[in-house]
Order: structure tokens, then C-alpha cells, then sequence
């Protein structure tokens, strides 16, 4: 990263020394890293076009050595920066210059479970789909399945608010979680939430989930879990026309039908899916509709024919119902390897994370094709279609410093478009970075404040992930200007150092 000229290095490295000392008396040796080489890893998260190495990275083991943490930075005044496993793809988990990652890693206990009760207490650094596979023997499981599940923390999953493919019918990281132990900037042990179904007082819960690291440090999570069903099976259904597959999402819904899952790829993303992972896809195919149902066998089979012929009322040119476990896990390989299939054809990609009324998916995929020719790019898409949330995939080389420009503004514009067509720049990745100069398009300058406020009445010196999710007043009018006259806005981590 290009840094400016004028930065004093000597009172960084000074400001290193210092907080790497009070560190040291609360820290192993093995929990305290501040050489270039032992930091590197940790400069960027799942967005690697922005990196930043740290002044140092944290590593407790511990909920007190949190907190000592914490009390010190706050006295120190040297900001922290959250970090899961660091799969995030908004930039939310990268280091600033004159901060401390604070890395939950070593947090991978599941310290209760009660089957009765259906939950599960847990650390922030288990991982997502190892939840699921510690209550098998229950026959429960943990229901949001983001595709990175496999590697992903539920810390950073709370952070974010992620989904997965199966959020249309059991709902969000937030409507499956209890209660929520964090660690305040002061050093201050809070809890959100209760164990009961709904707990006294203002819906603080909904306000840390999802808040990115900038309110609190996130120790310790109740999570929900449900029954396993009985049976799942999927449909597979093509389409020769784009429109006719989005079409066919808002049918499924408008007729009452709520799947477990409702996945949507075009042409490109189905084919370079397939020649990663042959599950199967038509690769003649201008959109293909991933449909699944869950339940006991007799729902199951009410609910695939009552979605067939929904999809064939809506043109869909070929239908496949999976006839086995196996089957429906192998077409939904596809869809869960879409990201990395995409790496397989391009030397980078940017992932997108807008969020749509589901009637204007059509709209937005014709707009993405202009966007194309526009930035002279290429862009794959795969979406959680039954909620909007789509995820354009724009490959680029980053190497070539003009294309990773054009990227950048083809990102922008599909952003603006979804606020345009009445949806929002994120549906589960979070703002991060990525999308701070999109918020200043999808907010006015009240509701910025009010973010603000809410960020102030937490963390009021502004020290936990700073310069992230929320744009200043002066951001959004530079931002402003910058579009009209076509120049580019740089990232708040690439103005600071």
C-alpha cells in the first residue's frame, strides 16, 4: 500500500513499543504479536484488495485478558479492530496503522449444550458448521449456513448478521441467537438479550448484532438450534430466459410457499460452477432456480408439487427433484462452491452484497449485463433469490491497477442501482470498507447522525473499528462531489496511512 510521505514512523514505532509493553504483562508470549512477519497474516480479511498491517495482534485466551486489554488500549487510546477467522468480505476485520487486532480465535469452545432447551453456549471462535456437527447426535442443528460455514466464527457471524442459503425460512444470525456476553471499550462486561423468549427493556440485542465490531467485543453466544427434518429435497429448474427465473421466485412466494432455500445462478456462474464441481447444472441454461424443501415426507411431497408446477406455470424448461441425500447435497455443492469457482476463472473477483425487492431481479441482472459493456468486465451471479440478496461476482485482474478501478465503480454503480430499485447496499456481508461511500447514497445526514449517536452512546472515543460502517458528514459531501465529476473517492484505510 502506498503510504504518505509525511507520516512519522518514528512515533508509530514508539506507539508500538509502548502498547507492545503493558501488553506483554497481561499476555503469554504466544498470545502478543508485533514483528512484520508474525503480523502479516492477519492485513486484510476475505476483501484483499485493502490490507493494513496493525501495530500488533492480540491473541487472549481468556474473557479477563479481554478485558485487561481493552482497559489498556482505552487508556492508551490506540483502537481496536474485532477479528473472527477473518473470512469477512466487507473489510470489516482490517487493521488500521495505529491500532490493535484483537483476534477471538483462540475463543473455540462450546462450553454447554442443553437439547431440551434447544441451545448451545459458545465462543465466538467456533466455528459456524462446527455447531451442527456437536448436536447431531440430538438430531438438532445451527440453521444460518453461510457458504463459508465451514470456516467462518459465529463471532464474526453475529458481527455481520450473516445468512446463508437456508435464511429465507429459518431467519438470520439474529433470529436464531438468545443472548449475547461482549466486553465493552471501558473494559465492562455487558449482556444482550436473555434466555427467555423476549427480555425487559429496549431490543439491545438487534442493535450488536450486526454492528460490526464497533459497539463491543463478542465473548460468549447462546445460540437456538431446531429439529433436524425429517426429509429435504431439492428442485432444480432451468430457464431459457433471465427473467422468466426471477419471475418464477416472486411466483413462489406470491403463492404462499416459503422454501428452506431459494437459489438463483445465471448462465456464467452455472457454468463455471459446473466445471468445478459437476453437480449436475444445465449449462444451457440462462438462469437455474435452486428450490428446497424441509419437513416431514407427506409436507415434503405437498410442497414439491405445489412449487413444480409453479415453476412450470413460469417457464421453466427443465425440472429435477433430487431422489436422495446424496443428490441434494451435490446440487447444492454448486451453489456453496460459487466463490471459489469464480477464483478458478479469474485471477481476482469482487463480491458484491446487494439486496433487492424480489420482483426487480430481472431489472437488476439486464442492468448488470450494461454494466459489462460499460466497464468492459466480466460478471458472474449467484443470489439468495428468495430474499433479494444478490452477489454479483465481478473478475478482474488485479494486477492491472485500471481494471481494479473499474471494478471498484462497477461495484458502486450495481450498489446504487439496488438503492434505486428500493433495496439496500448489504444483505450479510456488512459495510465494512467496501461499502462505506455507498452508505452516503443509501442514507441522508439525519439518519447518519442518529448511526452515530448510537455508536457514541457505546463506544463514545470512537476506538472500537474505527472508520468503518458509518461515513462522516464531510465523507458523504466529498463523496458527493466525486461522482459528479467522475473522479474516485479513495477507503478511509488508504487516507489514514
Amino acid at each position: 500500500m502506498n503510504k504518505p510521505a509525511d507520516i512519522n514512523f518514528t512515533a508509530l514505532k514508539e506507539r508500538q513499543m509502548t502498547l507492545v509493553g503493558r501488553l506483554q504483562s497481561i499476555l503469554p508470549e504466544h498470545a502478543l504479536l508485533w514483528e512484520p512477519e508474525d503480523t502479516i497474516p492477519y492485513e486484510c480479511d476475505g476483501l484483499a484488495a485493502y490490507r493494513q498491517m496493525p501495530l500488533a495482534v492480540a491473541l487472549p485466551e481468556t474473557e479477563d485478558q479481554v478485558i485487561q486489554v481493552m482497559k489498556v488500549c482505552h487508556e492508551l487510546q490506540v483502537p481496536i479492530v474485532p477479528r473472527g477467522s477473518g473470512t469477512g468480505l466487507s473489510g470489516g476485520a482490517m487493521p488500521i496503522a495505529d491500532g490493535l487486532v484483537l483476534s477471538l480465535a483462540k475463543f473455540k469452545k462450546i462450553l454447554a449444550i442443553d437439547p431440551i432447551a434447544r441451545t448451545a453456549v459458545v465462543q465466538p471462535g467456533v466455528r459456524n458448521l462446527a455447531i451442527s456437527e456437536a448436536v447431531a447426535q440430538y438430531g438438532l442443528y445451527y440453521a444460518p449456513d453461510p457458504s463459508s460455514q465451514i470456516a467462518c466464527s459465529i463471532g464474526g457471524n453475529v458481527s455481520e448478521n450473516s445468512g446463508g442459503v437456508h435464511c429465507l425460512k429459518y431467519g438470520l444470525t439474529l433470529h436464531n441467537l438468545l443472548k449475547v456476553r461482549a466486553v465493552l471499550m471501558t473494559g465492562e462486561v455487558v449482556e444482550f438479550g436473555s434466555l427467555a423468549p423476549d427480555a425487559p427493556g429496549l431490543d439491545l440485542l438487534a442493535i450488536l448484532v450486526g454492528s460490526e465490531g464497533m459497539l463491543a467485543v463478542v465473548t460468549e453466544i447462546t445460540v437456538k438450534l431446531v429439529p433436524k427434518p425429517q426429509l429435504a429435497q431439492v428442485i432444480m429448474a432451468s430457464f431459457d430466459d433471465v427473467e422468466k427465473g426471477g419471475n418464477a421466485v416472486a411466483a413462489i412466494i406470491a403463492a404462499g410457499i416459503i422454501p428452506a432455500g431459494l437459489e438463483m445462478l445465471d448462465k456464467a456462474a452455472a457454468c463455471a460452477v459446473e466445471e468445478f464441481v459437476h453437480a449436475g447444472y444445465d449449462t444451457e441454461a440462462e438462469a437455474i432456480l435452486l428450490c428446497e424443501s424441509d419437513g416431514t415426507p407427506e409436507e415434503v411431497a405437498e410442497e414439491i408439487e405445489r412449487m413444480t408446477q409453479v415453476l412450470k406455470n413460469s417457464g421453466a424448461i427443465r425440472i429435477q427433484v433430487s431422489q436422495s441425500e446424496a443428490e441434494r447435497l451435490k446440487f447444492w455443492s454448486g451453489r456453496k462452491n460459487a466463490f471459489p469457482a469464480a477464483g478458478r476463472i479469474s485471477a481476482d473477483y469482487y463480491c458484491m452484497d446487494g439486496t433487492i425487492p424480489r420482483q426487480h431481479i430481472a431489472t437488476l441482472l439486464k442492468r448488470i449485463k450494461e454494466m459489462e459493456v460499460k466497464y468492459q468486465l466480466r460478471c458472474i451471479n449467484v443470489f439468495h433469490a428468495g430474499d433479494g440478496n444478490m452477489h454479483p461476482l465481478i473478475l478482474f485482474n488485479g494486477a492491472d491497477q485500471d481494471e481494479w478501478h473499474r471494478a471498484e465503480e462497477f461495484g458502486s454503480d450495481i450498489l446504487e442501482t439496488c438503492v434505486e430499485l428500493g433495496g439496500t447496499i448489504t444483505g450479510e456481508h456488512g459495510v465494512g470498507i467496501e461499502k462505506i461511500n455507498s452508505m452516503c447514497v443509501q442514507y441522508g445526514e439525519n439518519e447518519r447522525e442518529m448511526f452515530w449517536g448510537v455508536k457514541a452512546a457505546f463506544d463514545p472515543k470512537k476506538l472500537l473499528n474505527p472508520d468503518k460502517a458509518i461515513p462522516t458528514l464531510n465523507r458523504c459531501a466529498e463523496y458527493g462531489r466525486m461522482r459528479v465529476s467522475g473522479g474516485v473517492l479513495p477507503h478511509p484505510e488508504l487516507e489514514r496511512f
